[in-house]
């Protein structure tokens, strides 16, 4: 009996329509709220005090937003906070799921493609992260460089499946994810307010764990100097977009071996907060005078 040649297995399905579903979370946020936000904010681990000097604002909880995926994770309030801030219209997202948590790396990002429907087309991204390079202090901000994202070069990028060339290219570009415009405005922000701002490229693990101290060689060694569990798949999904974004980290710790845990990661969060504050909305502020 004559051994026949097998079938290809048919391709797996892709992801849902990111396109039609961004559509229908935006439009249930547009019955919640009259704003029409120009910059979107995503705020990392225990800076969601920014979203407390948000004028007019109304506050929109992720559960009642259609396909908006929400964390269960300590500093991360679910909510999305749409109103103004220094002149400019704003939604400014309290939390932030991870794929640690079990979302995929297109869920992670899918709020980024909910808040281009709304009309944002800046993004400002920020972190709690480790600090890698022996320079940094906690309390430290970062402004973001580059990035190396491990689990989307491992194969988990956000864009993995059938490309919708509604959303973007096939194969975006990254040479320049961080806007280097941008990152000149907050330079001259940070400047002008005396807050010392470190530049660094930021390398994004799975977690949950923290890092050992070999991976802490090993991230630096490949040119990272500062390392967290997020940002990379929604950067990854806002240039798809062809959206301007402004990256930060609060470093909370160094990491040169010794032991972390997440308390102390929000406590530091939360004392260096209000500079994060300051800058954030000095770069809205410019952003608006820019218009």
């Amino acid at each position: 009996m004559s051994q026949s040649s097998a079938s290809p297995p048919p391709p797996s399905p892709g992801p849902p329509d990111q396109f039609e579903a961004a559509q229908r979370a935006a439009e249930a946020v547009r019955r919640l709220t009259t704003s029409r936000p120009q910059v979107g904010i995503i705020l990392g681990s225990g800076l969601g005090r920014l979203a407390e000097r948000i004028e007019g604002a109304e506050p929109v909880s992720y559960s009642d937003i259609a396909g908006f995926p929400r964390s269960a994770v300590e500093g991360h309030a679910n909510r999305l906070i749409l109103g103004h801030l220094s002149g400019l219209e704003v939604a400014a997202m309290q939390g932030r799921v991870h794929f640690y948590e079990g979302f995929s790396a297109s869920d992670t990002a899918f709020p980024v493609r909910v808040l281009h429907q709304l009309g944002v087309r800046t993004l400002i991204v920020s972190n709690a992260a480790g600090g890698l390079d022996p320079g940094f202090v906690a309390g430290d901000l970062m402004l973001i460089t580059d990035h190396i994202f491990l689990p989307g070069m491992a194969g988990n990028s956000p864009l993995r499946g059938p490309n919708d060339e509604r959303l973007g290219p096939r194969f975006p570009n990254m040479t320049d994810a961080y806007d280097g415009r941008l990152r000149e405005v907050a330079q001259a922000c940070a400047a002008k307010l005396d807050i010392p701002l470190r530049s660094g490229v930021y390398a994004m693990v799975a977690g949950p764990s923290y890092e050992t101290p070999a991976e802490c060689r090993f991230l630096r060694t490949i040119g990272a100097n500062a390392v967290g569990m997020s940002t990379c798949a929604e950067v990854v999904v806002a240039r798809h977009l062809n959206m301007r974004v402004l990256g930060i980290s609060l470093i909370t710790n160094v990491i040169l071996g010794q032991p972390v845990d997440h308390v102390e990661v929000l406590g530091v969060a939360d004392s260096a907060g209000g500079r994060f504050c300051q800058l954030v909305e000095s770069v809205v502020e410019e952003l608006s005078r820019q218009q």
